[in-house]
């Protein structure tokens, strides 16, 4: 049931101040912790990124949908100018001081990638204290908390991006770490795109020397694990230690997962995303693992297009 209220409407016009994180405060919080940081601050920045917003959202919160912070449908993980991203920001009242709440539909695991990647972007546009909602607005309805249809008028700020590449890592970068053997390469995509059997925009196969490490791993339903859990599959896959861990799939979003698991829960550090992942290392012409022979390829690709039909 759909409930309106009064509930940090406060949010829509923030003076320009510092602001101390608030108590309580992690990277994926849950929503009933959510509800009391909002009862609580007043400064805080709620944003979905994907669901039906006008059917329902958490009272004060903006709308920035993920097509405005992914690349075009050829490279869909590609990075944007950052002036780009940094008027997108601008306009759903981000600053670099103010908490920031991600928040996905919660219908499945993959749209909680849609969370991941914008929280990835904002952080490395400078934005310090973020959080993914777990499970989304769909287990924040589902907990009986408010609920809105109201748009609210979100004030847009004067938010100055600053790019750090602490957390990305590029194609030329990728390669020349699969020729030197220096990193831990980690297919965030399910089995049958590690094992070349699946496909979508990129050539079937994986980058050399890569690992599966799926991101269903790091979930139990449609909510992330605890950052305890999240740590005992890092340990089980001896990345405490790695000294570089790239994260990549087909397009950076699943990829996404991997990330923000690792090196927001687990503090694996110098956990890099490989955004543009797949379909841009494919498109170099990179040799892969696990490609099939070019008749396979074929006799696959026509076995699709067949079934396609049908």
């Amino acid at each position: 049931m759909l409930r309106t209220t009064a509930l940090s409407l406060s949010l829509v016009a923030l003076p320009t101040l510092a602001f101390a994180t608030p108590q309580g405060w992690s990277p994926l919080l849950e929503p009933a912790e959510l509800a009391s940081i909002m009862e609580a601050e007043e400064n805080i920045r709620i944003i979905h990124v994907s669901g039906d917003f006008a059917a329902g959202h958490i009272p004060g919160a903006a709308h920035s949908p993920y097509a405005n912070w992914r690349g075009g449908p050829s490279n869909p993980g590609a990075l944007l100018p950052e002036l780009e991203y940094e008027l997108e920001a601008a306009r759903v009242g981000v600053e670099a001081d103010i908490p920031t709440v991600i928040v996905h539909s919660g219908e499945s695991q993959t749209d909680m990638g849609t969370a991941a990647r914008v929280y990835w972007t904002l952080k490395s546009l400078g934005v310090q204290d973020l959080a993914l909602l777990n499970g989304g607005f769909a287990a924040w309805a589902g907990a009986e908390l408010p609920v809105s249809t109201t748009p609210v008028e979100i004030a847009e700020t004067d938010f100055m991006a600053e790019w750090n590449d602490e957390w990305y890592i590029s194609t030329t970068e990728v390669a020349d770490l699969v020729e030197r053997g220096e990193a831990r390469l980690l297919d965030s995509r399910p089995s049958g795109f590690f094992e070349g059997i699946a496909w979508s925009i990129a050539r079937p196969g994986t980058v050399r020397g890569a690992e599966n490490l799926e991101y269903g791993d790091f979930f139990d339903g449609n909510r992330m694990v605890s950052p305890e859990r999240a740590r005992e599959v890092a340990a089980q896959k001896d990345l405490l230690e790695s000294p570089v861990t790239v994260s990549f799939c087909n397009t950076g979003h699943w990829a996404a997962l991997n990330w923000f698991a690792l090196s927001e829960l687990a503090g694996v550090e110098n956990t890099r995303l490989y955004a543009e992942s797949m379909a841009e290392y494919t498109i170099h012409g990179h040799e892969l693992d696990n490609e099939p022979t070019r008749v396979a390829y074929l006799w696959r690709s026509t076995k699709r297009w067949v079934e396609g039909l049908f």
